[in-house]
């Protein structure tokens, strides 16, 4: 009879869990929505107060991090919704130099600044990979929030997002070949390179234009009642089989999104998905707070080392992303810019897997989930004034 009683035992503490991660993310919506401020921070800030960083309610698990990835997951998949494969190939050649230029540079300068300060190569490329993460989920949620997905710039930095997820994937298998096996194998990189362009090309093309000519295949009678069925085990197949090659699951959600957003005239799709856009997100959000460790960052070189890094990782990634969209005119470069700074769960991503290769020590791996969260934190205001 124990072994029954520890298991429910465990199931009631994942269950309060929940509650209070959901509980505090939607009040700290709530409060930021009536101070007329991005909710995503405030969400972000709840988590970090019921964390283990304030009042510690909650510890990071791995359902929760089931919870936040399906959070993720869905927030891309209701961008996809929003977005026609058109709208990105009007500003395919703007997105891939916001892509490259916000890779490069960010990339370099976190290499340069890791051998500045002594570490070794491994170490060094990891620093520049995390510099080089972006977050779409969080830049996706504000322009979300803002009502501006339609806007050329929202445009490009969904585009651009596409393009920095496979460099940084493979800027990360670099860093990951250098750190285990001291070298890096070319063609299993450009094998991966090729098999991640092949698939987004063949999703985005091939699955658009099979909705176009067939929008009733998600009303199949013997499929499901509601559309929300099929759409849903596209958005998850797709995002699994992003992730098995090696991308962000996000991208597979994105695609989904697409792909299901040419049945819309058809059907109220939006309206079937809303509830999951509803309820997933905000542990998306709220779990990045509770990762936060104050511990960490109590000795002032460190506190010094973390300025210094989110210094670098704003400028050079605003620089490269604004350059690259100087053809839309200043005002959007600098939308642009600021849309592709936030690091949130990729640049963690990274922390963790330089973590667990040894590549990256415990006052590193603080600086980068800090400096992720705090370019996170500080994006969305601003984007609300460029807007």
């Amino acid at each position: 009879m124990l072994a029954p009683i520890a298991a429910s035992s465990g199931v009631a503490d994942l269950l309060v869990d929940l509650f209070i991660v959901l509980l505090a993310a939607k009040l700290g919506d709530e409060l930021f929505r009536r101070l007329k401020q991005p909710t995503i921070v405030g969400e972000i800030l709840a988590g970090l107060l019921v964390g283990p960083a304030v009042f510690g309610l909650v510890e990071p698990s791995d359902i929760l991090e089931v919870f936040a990835e399906l959070g993720v997951v869905f927030l891309l998949f209701w961008v996809g919704l929003e977005t026609k494969l058109s709208d990105l190939r009007e500003v395919g050649p703007t997105a891939v130099s916001v892509g490259l230029l916000g890779v490069i540079i960010p990339f370099g300068a976190g290499v340069g600044l890791g051998l500045a300060l002594g570490e070794s190569t491994a170490t060094a490329l990891f620093l520049g990979a995390a510099l080089v993460a972006t977050s779409v989920g969080i830049t996706s949620a504000v322009l979300l929030e803002l009502g501006v997905m339609d806007r050329r710039a929202s445009r490009t930095i969904l585009g651009a997002a596409i393009v920095d997820d496979i460099l940084a994937l493979l800027l990360v298998a670099v860093a990951s070949g250098v750190a285990v096996a001291g070298g890096v194998d070319v063609g299993a990189i450009a094998i991966t390179a090729a098999i991640a362009i092949g698939f987004i090309a063949f999703v985005a093309l091939g699955g658009t234009t099979l909705l176009q000519k067939r929008p009733a295949l998600l009303h199949a009678p013997r499929f499901s009642e509601s559309p929300l069925l099929p759409a849903v085990i596209i958005c998850l197949g797709l995002a699994a089989f992003s992730a098995q090659i090696g991308l962000a699951a996000i991208i597979g959600a994105f695609l989904a999104g697409m792909i299901v957003a040419e049945t819309k005239d058809q059907s109220p799709i939006e309206a079937e998905v809303a509830p999951l856009y509803a309820f997933f997100p905000p542990f998306f959000f709220a779990f990045i707070g509770v990762q936060v460790s104050l511990s960490a960052l109590a000795d002032p070189g460190t506190l010094a080392l973390l300025a210094g890094v989110t210094i670098l990782a704003v400028l050079t990634k605003f620089a490269g992303a604004y350059v690259g969209a100087l053809r839309l005119g200043k005002r959007e470069a600098a939308f642009v810019g600021a849309g592709m700074v936030p690091r949130g769960e990729v640049g963690i991503i990274v922390a963790g897997i330089g973590a667990a290769t040894g590549t990256i020590d415990a006052e590193l791996f603080a600086v980068i989930v800090s400096m992720s969260v705090l370019t996170t934190l500080i994006v969305p205001p601003v984007l609300r004034r460029l807007a």
